[in-house]
């Protein structure tokens, strides 16, 4: 917009000049018609022409000053036309571009009627306007480039002063995708005076959000354990042998008692989950897998060879102790199955990440992997576990957007495949 309106005013000024210009250049033929009008004098044959007083460009042919009047008895042409002959406009008045044939001159003709000695006379003079028009359109040309070079400087300044003025919005963002990427908890109060309040307010925001996080967690924790240790009595005293009770009843209420400690274990994982509102310390890799894995060699012995594949330097994006939990669930369970070797591959590709982790135990056949997903369900109930580990781990990488796939694995055993989406990229 500015650009147009810039082209316009400088276009309205070019017109402005050249019509100003031409009403200069009109005073001095009529200057020129006027002092051709002096010149006819009254001789013994009629209306004279006194040569002697006029200019010496009609003398000279083609210089650029021509003239004709016109009477009843005849006419007279400037020897600066030669052989040719000027444009005859029907009515008085200015001019402009009319072509002198035979040549390249472009005129300005003035063409005006007078009265002298009881006879209409008509004059008509004219110049060359095409050295003028030919400067004028120079001084159009640098006025132009002129008026585009100061637009293009004034883009460019307001550019850079729009930039500037933008700059601590821009930081603000940065801090908001650092917030997001949980290497900060709060956005900095150092701005400019306009952005203090909403600076401040999300910051109370955050604040105020982290704290209810917080006490929201606590308040599940305390619940868990308060209804445990009641769910834990009441499972006893169903596999007791104490009490009269039926077979066939005791069996019933350790089934129900069974399925309510599996819901209350899912719906308090959902909601720590769907509760992660704020991102806590990210998972390392680097830090936190050295732990895990001796944890796990202690709980399962020397004999298993752990291999950890994962890219040095490499952090996922969550929350620690998701991570933790996720990885701790899945490790576990390939340690339980495997026969001596267990190994986890995390790589970051195409925004994404993928997980991989890899045992050479009996594996699980294909029919039977959508089962095994669901809450509590075990294949072999010989082996110490409740079920619940994939079913956690299933509802972890369901609120990260990902997705869970049992395949089998290169090394003969199962392989646990999840795909997360990279949470850092922008959408």
């Amino acid at each position: 917009m500015l650009l147009i309106v810039g082209l316009v005013l400088a276009q309205t000024s070019l017109w402005l000049f050249e019509v100003g210009l031409q009403r200069y250049l009109e005073s001095g033929l009529r200057n020129d018609s006027e002092l051709l009008l002096v010149a006819l004098v009254k001789g013994p044959n009629g209306l004279q022409l006194d040569e002697h007083r006029l200019s010496p460009g009609y003398q000279r042919p083609y210089s650029g000053h021509y003239f004709r009047i016109d009477f009843d008895a005849g006419h007279w042409r400037s020897r600066s036309l030669w052989d040719l002959e000027l444009p005859q406009p029907d009515q008085d008045g200015l001019y402009a571009n009319l072509k002198l044939e035979k040549s390249d001159q472009s005129l300005l003709l003035l063409h005006k009627a007078y009265r002298k000695f009881g006879q209409q006379i008509s004059i008509t003079v004219a110049q060359d306007y095409s050295p003028v028009k030919a400067s004028f359109q120079r001084v159009q040309q640098i006025g132009l480039g002129l008026g585009l070079a100061a637009l293009i400087l004034i883009l460019v300044l307001q550019r850079v002063t729009v930039r500037r003025a933008l700059r601590p919005l821009d930081k603000a963002r940065a801090q908001i995708l650092q917030l997001q990427q949980g290497q900060r908890s709060q956005l900095d109060d150092k701005v400019p005076l306009e952005l203090e309040p909403l600076v401040a307010q999300i910051n109370h925001l955050l604040a105020h959000t982290e704290d209810s996080l917080k006490r929201s967690r606590n308040a599940l924790g305390n619940l868990g354990h308060a209804l445990k240790t009641p769910l834990a009595v009441l499972i006893s005293i169903a596999e007791g042998k104490r009490y009269d009770v039926p077979a066939p009843v005791r069996q019933t209420l350790r089934e129900q008692l069974q399925q309510i400690q599996h819901r209350l274990e899912r719906e308090l994982n959902r909601a720590r989950l769907s509760g992660d509102a704020l991102p806590g310390s990210h998972f390392d890799c680097d830090a936190e897998l050295p732990g895990l894995f001796s944890t796990l060699r202690m709980i399962h012995g020397e004999h298993l060879d752990l291999i950890n594949q994962v890219s040095p330097g490499l952090t996922l994006p969550w929350d620690r102790e998701d991570v933790l939990e996720l990885l701790g669930n899945l490790l576990d369970n390939a340690c339980k199955w495997a026969d001596s070797t267990v190994s986890l591959d995390i790589r970051h590709q195409d925004q994404s990440y993928l997980l991989l982790i890899d045992d050479d135990g009996p594996g699980i056949p294909e029919v039977r992997r959508d089962e095994v997903l669901g809450r509590g369900n075990r294949l072999d109930e010989q082996v110490d576990g409740h079920g619940l580990g994939l079913g956690i781990v299933k509802d972890i990488v369901e609120s990260w957007g990902g997705a869970l796939q049992l395949l089998e694995s290169p090394s003969g055993g199962l392989q646990i495949r999840i795909q997360l989406p990279d949470r850092n990229t922008p959408d």
